[in-house]
């Protein structure tokens, strides 16, 4: 985003209109720096950027991180910021979906876990494709685990097939 000091109307832009802009730029940068390698690998960014936001998070002195942010900020003026806030806001939506997801898987383990038959019959309900032999067997060498103080090896087996059931 260029610096403008013109609107569409050919009106100039207060200084105070630019200066949220430009924070709102360093914002989403500070953002940026904080999403992990294969994350940051789908923005659209330029190598100069790409470069100041992984040496960013190289820096634990306080001042540098802060002068480094704002470089990265300047960076943004000259990138496409537009494209680079839709990127990370349909990657937030993402993750939040997943979190979601695994959230009900989640509940449906413990679900099964605390119920046994009455919940494995609902779940059956819900989800008619799920095997229902396999489905009681992983509920039965979770029970037995933890009867045992195991590790959870079953439980885990069991929350990866509810969630792939899951829609």
């Amino acid at each position: 985003m260029p610096d403008q000091t013109f609107n569409d109307d050919t009106q100039p832009i207060s200084k105070t209109a630019q200066k949220k802009a430009m924070q709102e730029l360093q914002k989403l940068g500070a953002a940026l720096v904080e999403l992990n390698d294969k994350q940051l690998a789908q923005m659209p960014l330029e190598p100069p950027l790409r470069d100041a936001i992984l040496q960013a998070r190289t820096l634990k002195q306080r001042e540098a991180r802060r002068r480094q942010l704002q470089f990265i900020g300047k960076l943004m003026r000259s990138a496409d910021g537009k494209a680079i806030a839709e990127a990370h806001r349909k990657l937030m939506e993402q993750s939040r979906y997943h979190i979601q997801h695994d959230r009900q898987a989640e509940h449906w383990r413990e679900r099964l876990l605390l119920q046994g038959n009455s919940a494995v019959s609902e779940f059956m309900q819900q989800f008619p494709d799920a095997d229902s032999q396999h489905l009681r067997q992983l509920l039965r060498g979770a029970l037995k685990e933890s009867q045992l103080g195991k590790p959870p090896a079953q439980t885990r087996k069991l929350f990866r097939y509810i969630r792939e059931l899951l829609p």
